[in-house]
């Protein structure tokens, strides 16, 4: 059942539009930085679950054109270490109820995702993984070749191959979502609350006052913030620049593409590590293709030949039957990694601005997790329990959270 509105919710004032598109106000309690996935849920938690609603997304472009228009939909919460499995695996249960709470369509499939091993080493780190999710009560669950077979009938599992398979971990419940349809969900229900989407808006530097932002200065005029929450994936250490907070992120390209249309003929979600691809087939039939990010830093968002031709071989060598499919196009989005491959929530030296960056190629499967957990920090003044272990402080004293293992390809 499709959960009621907050008090005060409205339809937008124009039905054939999915939200309005509002002038900017001269001040609001909560502005958002970045209206992709991140900020869109936070502004849907802020009104579901605390009843704040003077709030402002504001998106340099257009709405959830950046990432979020240019991700690989995969949603997992198969992580190893506890701090990372809470955070995912409360996004998890959120994606499963998200068509209900949102009231509308996003197409979320749970069909399952293979992690392949290809050495004795990956078997061994897939095994801790699979216990280790198994102690957060994660589904998960190590399958041999042969019942990798049966998952994905179209997996080549011969042993005369470069990276032969020799079993996998599974963790069920993983799945896809339409990340338009997702977005769109979010900007609906916050634009029903009452809060402002603020499209061609970029943020082009801050108002400061001793230890507080008192506002922002955008395309769109100067806007007074009572808190400030930083939601732009891989541009948030050039707005991080701008307030002179030093910020241990790096951002790189990170590359995808679609195959034509195609029967369906691939039931689950493949990825391997050891080859740098992952493969999924999206509800239309086009197969969606991932890897690893690009190792020089950029903001491009286009893809490179040298990269499709590699990430096309090892797709080829899993999946000979995609061996004659047609490349129909690529893209790049930009990706924030930090040292430990874990993100960055919570608190700056400034005492009303938040950070969330850091998700590295991990963003889209955290997108209602986030939210909810930003929604709160930012309502409460204290990091939800969720993302507390993901300060900013951490590289300071040393309690990081590395998941490098888990950030192998695209996901």
């Amino acid at each position: 059942m499709t959960s009621d509105p907050p008090p005060g919710a409205r339809l937008p004032e124009h039905p054939e539009f999915l939200w309005r598109n509002p002038e900017p106000k001269k001040t609001y309690d909560i502005v958002i930085v970045g209206g992709g996935g991140h900020g869109l849920a936070t502004a849907h938690y802020l009104a579901r679950n605390h009843g704040i609603t003077d709030v402002a997304v504001l998106e340099k472009g257009w709405l959830a054109g950046g990432n979020m228009a240019r991700n690989t939909t995969l949603i997992r919460s198969n992580y190893l270490w506890d701090e990372s499995a809470k955070i995912y695996e409360h996004a998890l249960k959120l994606w499963e109820g998200l068509e209900d709470d949102l009231g509308y369509p996003i197409l979320f499939s749970q069909r399952g995702v293979l992690n392949l091993a290809h050495s004795l080493q990956d078997i061994r780190d897939g095994v801790r993984r699979v216990q280790a999710n198994r102690l957060n009560g994660i589904d998960a669950e190590w399958v041999e070749p042969e019942e990798v077979r049966k998952l994905c009938p179209i997996v080549n599992i011969s042993g005369d191959i470069r990276y032969p398979v020799l079993g996998a971990t599974y963790q069920p419940r993983a799945g896809i979502a339409k990340h338009d349809y997702v977005a769109w969900g979010f900007a609906r229900r916050a634009d029903a609350a009452g809060i402002d989407i603020i499209q061609d808006c970029e943020v082009t530097g801050f108002a400061v006052d001793g230890d507080r932002v008192t506002g922002v200065r955008t395309t769109r005029g100067d806007i007074s913030a009572g808190r400030i929450a930083l939601c732009a994936a891989g541009h948030t250490s050039t707005l991080t620049d701008m307030l002179g907070i030093r910020t241990p992120l790096q951002s790189h390209p990170l590359q995808a593409m679609v195959s034509e249309l195609l029967e369906p003929v691939h039931p689950t979600i493949v990825m391997s590590g050891a080859m740098h691809v992952y493969v999924s087939q999206a509800h239309k039939g086009e197969l969606v293709m991932g890897a690893g990010i690009d190792a020089y830093n950029g903001y491009g968002q286009r893809g490179a030949f040298h990269i499709v031709e590699s990430q096309m071989a090892a797709a080829v060598e899993l999946f000979p039957v995609f061996a004659r499919a047609h490349l129909l196009r690529t893209w790049g989005g930009i990706v924030d990694v930090s040292p430990d491959a874990s993100p960055i929530v919570g608190r700056t030296p400034y005492e009303n601005v938040y950070l969330n960056c850091g998700w590295g190629t991990g963003g889209f499967k955290a997108t209602p997790g986030i939210g909810w957990c930003l929604a709160d920090t930012l309502a409460t003044g204290e990091p939800h329990e969720y993302v507390a272990p993901f300060g900013l402080d951490r590289f300071v004293t040393g309690a990081l959270v590395d998941e490098h293992g888990a950030a192998a390809v695209a996901h």
